[in-house]
Order: C-alpha cells, then structure tokens, then sequence
C-alpha cells in the first residue's frame, strides 16, 4: 500500500518582484510543498497557510512589521529568508514569531524545502553560527537589561511570579496581599499589569501563562 505524503501549504512574501518570482519558482514543483496564491479573487476566501516564507535582503523596520501582522493574524508558521541579519535583529525576528532563518547563499530548493517541513511540524530552524549568537545575545540581555530590573525573558518579573503562584494555590486577592506584605491595591495592579502586556483575559489565563513557562 502506498502512503501519501501530505504537501505543506506555502505563501511567499518579498519586498520585490524578482525575490517573490525566484523563490516562487524554487518551490512551485516541489512534491514537498503547495505554494498558495497570495492574491485570491475578490470571490475567494484567503487560505491560511501551514508556513509563510518571508524574504528580505535586512531585517528593517517594514519587514518587522510584516511578520508582526502574520503573528496578529494568522496561525502560519514563519521562515524567514535573509541576506543579512545580526544578533539583536535576530532576537527581534524570533519575537515576532519567526520559527525559521535561511541566509539567502544557503536558500537551495533542497534546503529551503527542508526547513519549511520542519517549521510546519512545529520545531524551528536557525543555522548554527546564528544560534550561537542568538544564545550569546540572550544572556547578554538577562543579564544586563532585564536582570538588575528583575525581569525575565518570560515577560514577569519576580513579584509577579510570586503573585501568580499563589493565585494558582488558590488564595484571594486579600490573602495574597498579607502574604507578600503588599496592599491589596497593589496586588491588583500586578495583576491588571500582567493580564494587559500579555493580552491575557483574566487570572486563570495568566496563571496559565506561567506555567506554560514553567515558572509555577
């Protein structure tokens, strides 16, 4: 019996034509992949892709912004091709919810192709020297931006941890204010803090939140 592989659907973004027509065509007879049309008829409900290649010569501020938009908006997973790209606009790439990174002179069809399917299975892809870097600029940034402000890469700082694991556990705003010697007052405000930055919707989703973390 003869299995069938399942395709990923793919769309491509660049911020010119010949990039978009070059990798367009690298992937359009790939038996790996279905490339989608990113301009449907006015008729036609957009389909959601499994990955969207997004390829630029510099991580700027526009292409930022075009992997925040498909963060908001969709449930595809992102690669992103790259001429160019150094260590804090790498951080900033990953915080926009890109999964993958393929340097332009590496972009074969064998590999983009390859990268792609581990993307779409919900792992990530980064090229060694760049996860090196991105290791190094991780600590850097613990240590000397959000550790003396007692923040974490998680987005909590240490009293809000404390907040939330007694949350979990259960006790009241009233209880967890004698508890961590803090008004009542301020244990909501930590709270309504956390819920905004996060987009969290209310305590449960917050205590969620960090332990998903593995904070609590």
């Amino acid at each position: 019996m003869t299995s069938t592989v399942q395709r990923v659907s793919v769309a491509v973004h660049a911020g010119d034509p010949v990039s978009l027509a070059g990798i367009t065509r690298q992937l359009y007879n790939r038996p790996e992949v279905t490339v989608l049309n990113t301009h449907p008829g006015v008729d036609d409900a957009p389909e959601v892709p499994d990955a969207v290649v997004v390829v630029t010569d510099a991580v700027d501020e526009k292409t930022l912004t075009l992997l925040r938009h498909i963060q908001r908006t969709s449930t595809s997973r992102t690669v992103l091709v790259t001429t160019d790209i150094d260590e804090q606009k790498l951080v900033s790439a990953v915080e926009c919810g890109v999964a993958g990174v393929v340097m332009r002179s590496e972009a074969t069809p064998e590999h983009l192709v390859q990268v792609i399917g581990t993307v779409a299975r919900g792992e990530g892809h980064l090229p060694s020297d760049l996860l090196g870097r991105l290791l190094e600029e991780v600590g850097r940034l613990q240590g000397q931006v959000l550790g003396p402000r007692g923040l974490h890469f998680t987005g909590l700082s240490a009293r809000e941890v404390d907040v939330l694991k007694l949350v979990a556990e259960g006790y009241d705003t009233a209880d967890i204010a004698t508890k961590l010697a803090y008004s009542e007052r301020t244990i909501k405000n930590v709270l309504h803090s956390v819920m905004t930055r996060l987009q969290l919707r209310n305590r449960s989703h917050a205590v969620a939140y960090a332990m998903r973390q593995g904070l609590i």
